[in-house]
């Protein structure tokens, strides 16, 4: 099928070159030249395992294209995929839903035939009736169907994600358009992927209820980390014993400084917003949010109390700034929290992240940037491990200890066991944990 897709971002890079890899013919279009300039220089402007090679590839077997042309590129599309931002609106919250608003209009004035579009950006309940009107208002004559196809990717392991879904969301109201989509989707048939047809509304809420029920998850298990830290019992423990429990899972419940990301923060803020326009607030989730925020700043207050109560003048070492590993992604990391927090205090900050540095420097250009885990350690007071990249999961920690001024770890993500870091001479903290380790 011919697909466009507007926006070349996260999901619309990720979703473009996945449906070119099904055999698709794809055209991902995007108003910023200089990001076409790039991948149609072979580079990506996002950082995503395997996605260079997989452009690459369908580029080489011409299923896939990239272009700011938008008339073009909507023209011949039976299906045309709105994939752009909806960033958290200053002020309120809500998601801020003019760049999907303004891609409707677009599409309107430049489809010919029946052509499905259809919303794979996150978005509140009832955008979709409102691309619907905008598109009737632009193109009175026009055949057309709106539909809500909501992504589920994980930063990280998003082409898996994408090849081998959980499921397929897709909201509809015309037969017409479920025969598209199911059409589009037919490669994933072999996989067994579950394709749940749902009304638009529908399908909208979906997405959003889901990352609100993931993002209680990971905010129940960091809550119960501070209570293991006052009665000595240990959350990895606590998680495993009732992870294991097939109604809950073992998915998401490893605490840590708190979510962050592209899509948690501003959902679970979307979903409160609506919610409360509707006259039905959400409050567990609007807990969520609050205590979520909470947390962040908590870390550095954690990391002051490693240190003795103190950290002025203090150097401190950060492994890890992205809001998790396998992505160069910076919005709401919790690393931004804490680096600010231990820089209110005095602190000098050094830090090292695998892929995340550039974007880091953007937002934090008054820290320090190392080139690897031990010059960011070296001479410092304090390290800190605030993201799980693999690359901090072997540290060479005697040469570490022969580096840093002093042997204080803070391990944000119980990288480590407390007997093993204990016996190579570091005082160590963890989270969820008072010195005592599982047993596992």
């Amino acid at each position: 099928m011919r697909i466009t897709m507007v926006g070349s971002g996260y999901v619309g890079l990720v979703s473009g070159a996945c449906f070119a890899d099904f055999g698709h013919q794809v055209v991902c279009v995007d108003k910023d030249a200089g990001k076409i300039a790039l991948l149609h220089a072979g580079r990506m402007p996002i950082y995503e395992p395997g996605l260079d090679a997989l452009v690459a590839e369908n580029v080489r077997q011409d299923r896939l294209s990239f272009t700011t042309e938008f008339g073009s590129a909507v023209v011949q599309a039976e299906a045309v995929f709105i994939a752009v931002g909806t960033p958290s609106r200053r002020g309120d919250g809500f998601a801020d839903l003019s760049f999907v608003y303004a891609a409707a209009r677009e599409i309107a004035a430049a489809m010919t035939g029946f052509t499905v579009i259809v919303t794979k950006s996150t978005v509140p309940v009832g955008t979709g009736d409102e691309v619907e009107r905008i598109i009737r208002e632009v193109r009175p004559d026009a055949d057309f169907a709106v539909v809500s196809n909501p992504e589920f990717l994980r930063e990280g392991a998003a082409i898996s994600d994408f090849k081998r879904p959980d499921r397929i969301v897709i909201g509809a109201e015309d037969a017409r358009a479920v025969a598209v989509m199911n059409e589009i989707y037919r490669p994933l048939y072999l996989n067994q992927a579950p394709i749940l047809v749902t009304g638009r509304r529908t399908a909208e809420l979906t997405k959003y209820a889901a990352n609100a029920f993931l993002a209680t998850k990971i905010t129940f298990i960091n809550e119960i980390a501070d209570l293991c830290e006052q009665v000595g019992a240990n959350v990895q423990e606590v998680a495993r014993g009732i992870g294991l429990d097939n109604r809950i899972g073992g998915k998401f419940l490893h605490a840590g400084p708190g979510y962050g990301g592209s899509c948690f923060p501003k959902d679970t803020l979307a979903l409160v917003k609506t919610a409360q326009d509707s006259g039905t607030p959400v409050r567990l989730v609007e807990t969520v949010v609050a205590v979520n925020d909470q947390r962040k700043r908590a870390m550095a207050r954690k990391v002051i109390a490693a240190c003795g109560g103190s950290v002025r003048g203090k150097t401190i070492a950060i492994l890890g700034l992205t809001f998790k590993p396998n992505t160069d992604d910076m919005r709401d990391a919790p690393s931004l929290s804490i680096i600010a927090g231990l820089r209110d205090g005095g602190a000098r900050v050094v830090a090292y992240d695998p892929e995340g540095m550039e974007a880091a420097r953007a937002l934090m250009p008054d820290i320090t940037y190392a080139t690897d885990p031990y010059g960011c350690a070296e001479g410092a007071d304090a390290l800190v491990i605030v993201t799980e990249w693999n690359a901090f999961r072997a540290l060479d920690w005697a040469t570490l200890a022969e580096t840093m001024a002093a042997r204080v770890v803070v391990d944000l993500r119980n990288v480590y066991r407390v007997d093993d870091m204990t016996r190579r001479g570091f005082t160590y903290t963890g989270i969820g944990q008072s010195g005592v380790q599982p047993n596992t």
